[in-house]
């Protein structure tokens, strides 16, 4: 399957964390914060871990299909250099 021609790059990211927001934060927020969210586009199915790799390869257990996006409970972002601190709003 080329995932690029069903789900370009913003796609995937757009609706990644469209889902993210909007579905798995409220039920994982705060009780996971620091750990990783991996969330199938196509579907909003999710799993969470504090193993970046494993919660990736977990939802591909599941949804072998499935178009994955990752967000880090909790912050901007999955990764950064020089520190990042957590939003805001948490």
């Amino acid at each position: 399957m080329n995932v690029s021609l069903s789900f370009p790059g913003r796609s995937v990211a757009s609706r990644g964390r469209s889902i993210y927001r909007k579905s798995v934060r409220p039920r994982v927020f705060p009780q996971e914060k620091g750990k990783f969210a991996a969330i199938d586009v196509r579907s909003g199915d999710y799993e969470v871990d504090a193993d970046e790799m494993a919660v990736a390869a977990r939802l591909r257990e599941r949804r072998p299909r499935a178009v994955i996006w990752v967000e880090r409970i909790g912050y901007q972002a999955a990764h950064a250099f020089g520190g990042l601190r957590p939003d805001d709003d948490d």
